[in-house]
């Protein structure tokens, strides 16, 4: 009888630790993106920058892309694996840039030059993923991977026309009479 009160109690203590509030929880880091990556967006300072960033890491990830391909090894075992993850990390590079287009639509942020880069990189990221989904090498062993990609890219263009609309018109700068 006294080992199950004991047994209880120590349970009951065990869940009301996890129950109390103040426990930091740790923040969530992407898990597609580096350490310094991840510091980099903390660091920039506004949402068009960061729109940016995701851009480059984007177009980081398209050239890492094209070395596995352009590098086949019939040896090595992990290379679909590596590619899977790149077109994930992919994904969720153009994911995070086409919400932060929302966001700072929203609050009505100067995000002009983010969504430029954005653009320019889907110009090229596009054609380059829709070639590889009608002729890339070992297509069914990536194809889920790369269909999404496809689409997040997709969505992000819409996401670009949408906001060419939506942003305020830039400030129109008089000279002084």
């Amino acid at each position: 009888m006294r080992s199950i009160s004991i047994r209880f109690a120590v349970f009951a203590f065990a869940a009301i630790l996890n129950i109390l509030p103040g426990r930091a929880a740790a923040p969530q880091k992407k898990e597609y993106l580096s350490e310094a990556e991840a510091d980099k967006i903390r660091d920039a300072w506004a949402t068009g920058p960061r729109i940016a960033l995701f851009a480059k890491f984007a177009s980081d990830r398209i050239k890492k892309i094209q070395y596995e391909f352009a590098h086949i090894d019939a040896t090595d075992q992990k290379r679909t694996e590596r590619l899977n993850d790149l077109m994930n990390s992919y994904t969720g590079c153009i994911d995070d840039a086409a919400d932060l287009i929302g966001i700072g639509i929203e609050k009505q942020q100067d995000i002009r030059a983010g969504v430029k880069a954005l653009q320019a990189g889907i110009k090229e990221f596009l054609p380059y993923l829709q070639d590889l989904a009608a002729n890339g090498v070992e297509r069914e062993t990536y194809k889920e991977n790369l269909s999404d990609a496809i689409e997040a890219t997709q969505d992000a263009a819409k996401d670009i026309e949408k906001a060419s609309k939506d942003m305020a018109a830039p400030p129109v700068r008089r000279k002084p009479s």
